[in-house]
């Protein structure tokens, strides 16, 4: 079982407020609201929570423009919680920094599924070794420290997670499925896009693209896999 953890939810909406803010509580977790973006950015800023809830449609500035405001000063794990269930709008957050995205109407049950998908992040699996070389990568699974040829890359939670997964599987395929299964926890409808633009960040940050991969090869119609570019091309 996690941990209590320290959640911030910004939401306007008082009647949901209050409900998830009881329901979270309930199910054992530290919580605080705040009803704007201004005042939800300097409790985050203040407070240091271990993840935020983060509704779009707020009275002072857009949710997207805060996430945006957020993720260049902190890391901390960010949940949009939202009416906007256009795919073009689940892109656009995932491209502002969240680490998912849940469609309103939803259960607080629902909820807090994914914010203990986002938080169980507490280091290596059993079988898993604390540090991991694949080629010129190194990944400090405990220390959640990853290098390319000797230097550090800035990885956010989600990307070092999906990188930790295929490095416990270099050479083999990994579905979508699977990541979205053993990655995200909570698999749902549409979330490929979720995957794909996550691994399209991960190998900006390995300097290759889809086209021209070094690391991370796509297997159409299949999934993924990391590979040492030194093996040679992948089959």
């Amino acid at each position: 079982m996690l941990p209590v953890s320290h959640l911030l939810l910004i939401e306007d909406d008082l009647a949901i407020r209050t409900t998830l803010l009881r329901a979270l509580r309930d199910r054992g977790h530290a919580v605080g609201a705040e009803g704007t973006a201004m005042a939800g950015l300097q409790t985050a800023l203040a407070e240091r929570p271990d993840l935020v809830v983060l509704d779009l449609g707020l009275p002072d500035l857009d949710g997207l423009e805060l996430l945006r405001m957020l993720r260049a000063v902190s890391p901390v794990p960010v949940i949009v919680a939202t009416a906007r269930d256009d795919e073009s709008e689940i892109v656009k957050a995932l491209d502002a920094g969240a680490d998912d995205y849940v469609v309103k109407p939803f259960t607080a049950a629902q909820l807090e599924a994914r914010i203990r998908a986002v938080l169980r992040r507490g280091g290596p699996g059993r079988d898993q070794p604390e540090v991991v070389v694949v080629g010129g990568l190194r990944i400090d699974v405990a220390a959640r420290q990853v290098a390319l040829d000797g230097a550090a890359l800035d990885l956010t939670p989600r990307e070092f997670d999906l990188l930790v997964h295929l490095a416990g599987r270099v050479g083999q395929v990994v579905s979508k499925r699977e990541l979205l299964t053993e990655v995200w926890q909570v698999p749902y409808g549409g979330a490929d896009k979720t995957v794909d633009v996550h691994l399209s960040w991960l190998r900006r940050k390995l300097g290759e693209t889809a086209q021209d991969p070094r690391y991370l090869h796509t297997v159409r119609r299949v999934g993924v896999r990391l590979v040492d570019p030194a093996a040679g091309p992948a089959a």
